[in-house]
């Protein structure tokens, strides 16, 4: 190799070593009689140094040559730094340069590549090989490598098998969009890329393999946001011959075993909570459970004091937010202000003080007494200090807007810690959602989820009420996995795909494949996938999962690097089959 070492390997025990190391110039500091150099690889990062009259001139002109991010082969001493740094891992000692070649000269790049770059996003996502170089991006996709070996050395352990499933499939109506891809040789049909491995696995529990999982490339054409890309990847994974504990208690083994293994922490055993009870408690199927403020109904003990906007409300429900009776009145008309915006859709914000010394004051003492107000902070277990933050309205809505309230103020309170986890097990889920626009229902999760076997009696009659034998796992308000028990039987997935509106032509068209399968001896089986990138996020302590993927697209779905998406040539589109407008 053109190296003996890397940037990131010399210590104080390498002294009177000669060594060649090489890497990117990251900067050089010219004091006149000395030269610094620091030179960087993957690896870290090295300090060389030249010194006037015991350096070759030549050299020495050389070296005063380099610019930033140069790539550059230095030959010499390893001696021990008179100045040491504490703050990286060479800092006991640098190189005292003989030789150094110039592998390749550098254009001055457009952002500096340093811990704290000024570079914007636009501009880091153009020009993401140089972004790449920078440690902090860098150190995300190395917690990217260890997590992806560690969920192997797991699951080999426990002999499950690593199966590739195809990437051209067929398009469904189900989910979210797909991406189509024009045949070539067959026109006007389409392939489509998976959105899931979905099919594919439960075909694989049908063909013997009980164990199956695959860190594996999906994709969905929709809107994104900070822990949304078009392309992403999940962590698949099937099992036969399991009931839904078996999961829970296989999968929960895998968490805790990235916990401990990554990230040193013994993440303790995780709690179930069923959809009903989050919905109620937290107004959110992913709740955040790192800090307490559940929700308080007190709609039967506020009506009937001429108070309308409580009187006419199908339910009232607060928190109570400890220590923030402090807040000034500007602050309380911002939180008035955030929940009524259009995508919180609250009417307005109703507070009650339990003041320091005793006393409640609340914004509707016109219509409630003290006395009234003590029974209100009783319902929410509130102390002197406390702040009483309550929404009224209809049901559903109502839940949702003080969810997006109280995590809020868990920020605000700083109760959302980033290096506090708390994970739990969501279950019992609708089977079905309700569509008011299509007039039908949908699959909440998918149309291959089973129904809990206790509600099945459920379905023809009240399907709203069946409740679906699936599950996610939820860490710090994120949902990070998912799945359910799925059905084997093919009059079960006659019945539900009936339910969804399917005729039985467009069944038997999209999944007939399916469920003629089910006929040829189809065992019990589930599975769970896992956001792969978003979990990565997680760890790695980050609100989006950008940094945690190599190369990823922009807001707009776009690869500013490459630019694409992008136009194709009229032969290519002639090749398709595809004629364009205009």
């Amino acid at each position: 190799m053109l190296r003996t070492h890397t940037c990131g390997e010399l210590r104080i025990q390498h002294v009177q070593q000669q060594v060649t190391l090489t890497g990117w110039v990251q900067r050089l500091r010219d004091k006149g009689s000395l030269l610094w150099i620091d030179l960087r690889d993957r690896y870290g990062i090295t300090q060389l140094f030249l010194e006037e009259g015991k350096t070759r001139p030549e050299l020495l002109q050389a070296a005063r040559g380099l610019g930033r991010e140069y790539v550059v082969r230095a030959t010499g001493t390893v001696v021990e730094r008179l100045s040491k740094n504490d703050k990286m891992p060479t800092g006991d000692i640098e190189i005292r340069v003989d030789s150094l070649e110039v592998l390749n000269p550098s254009k001055l790049p457009p952002f500096t590549i340093e811990d704290e770059t000024d570079g914007g996003d636009d501009l880091r996502m153009k020009y993401r090989y140089l972004d790449l170089r920078r440690t902090p991006v860098r150190e995300s996709l190395l917690l990217r490598h260890k997590m992806a070996q560690q969920t192997r050395a797991y699951l080999d352990s426990l002999q499950f098998i690593e199966v590739e499933t195809p990437v051209l499939i067929k398009s469904t109506p189900e989910g979210a969009r797909d991406f189509v891809v024009p045949s070539r040789i067959h026109h006007g049909e389409f392939y489509a890329l998976p959105q899931s491995p979905q099919t594919f696995k439960q075909l694989l529990m049908v063909s013997g393999f009980d164990r199956y999982y695959q860190i594996v490339k999906c994709f969905r054409d929709e809107d994104l946001r900070a822990d949304r890309q078009p392309e992403f990847t999940q962590i698949d994974c099937e099992m036969a011959f399991i009931t839904r504990e078996d999961i829970l208690n296989t999968f929960e083994g895998l968490i805790r075993h990235l916990f401990k293994t990554v990230k040193g922490i013994d993440l303790p055993a995780l709690p179930h909570m069923t959809y009903a009870e989050a919905m109620s408690r937290y107004g959110s199927d992913k709740p955040d459970t790192r800090f307490g403020m559940t929700f308080t109904e007190i709609t039967d003990l506020v009506k009937g004091k001429g108070f309308q906007v409580f009187d006419g409300a199908e339910l009232v429900v607060g928190i109570c937010a400890p220590g923030a009776a402090s807040y000034t009145r500007k602050q309380l008309d911002e939180l008035t202000e955030f929940v009524k915006r259009p995508q919180i859709g609250a009417k307005g914000l109703v507070y009650a003080r339990y003041e320091a010394g005793g006393n409640l004051k609340s914004s509707v003492d016109k219509f409630y007494t003290e006395d009234e107000l003590k029974k209100w902070a009783a319902a929410f277990g509130a102390k002197p200090g406390d702040l009483m933050l309550v929404l009224a309205g209809p049901a559903d809505a109502t839940r949702k807007a003080l969810n997006e309230l109280r995590l809020l103020m868990g920020s605000q309170l700083g109760l959302r810690d980033k290096n506090t986890f708390s994970a739990l097990w969501v279950i019992d889920f609708p089977l079905l959602e309700w569509d008011p626009e299509g007039s039908r229902y949908n699959a909440m999760h998918h149309p291959f989820t089973s129904p809990k076997r206790e509600d099945l009696h459920l379905l023809d009659s009240e399907p709203g009420k069946v409740r679906a034998n699936a599950y996610d796992m939820v860490i710090n308000g994120t949902e990070v996995g998912g799945g359910s028990i799925r059905i084997h039987d093919r009059p079960t997935q006659q019945l539900m795909f009936k339910k969804l509106g399917f005729s039985e032509e467009e069944a038997k068209k999209q999944f007939g494949f399916l469920m003629d399968a089910f006929e040829y001896g189809a065992p019990p089986h589930g599975g769970i996938a896992f956001g792969f990138d978003r979990l990565c996020s997680l760890f790695g302590g980050a609100d989006s999962i950008r940094d945690f993927i190599a190369f990823p697209k922009n807001n707009a779905g776009r690869d500013t690097m490459i630019d694409t998406p992008s136009t194709i040539s009229a032969e290519q589109l002639k090749e398709l089959g595809i004629s364009v407008a205009g």
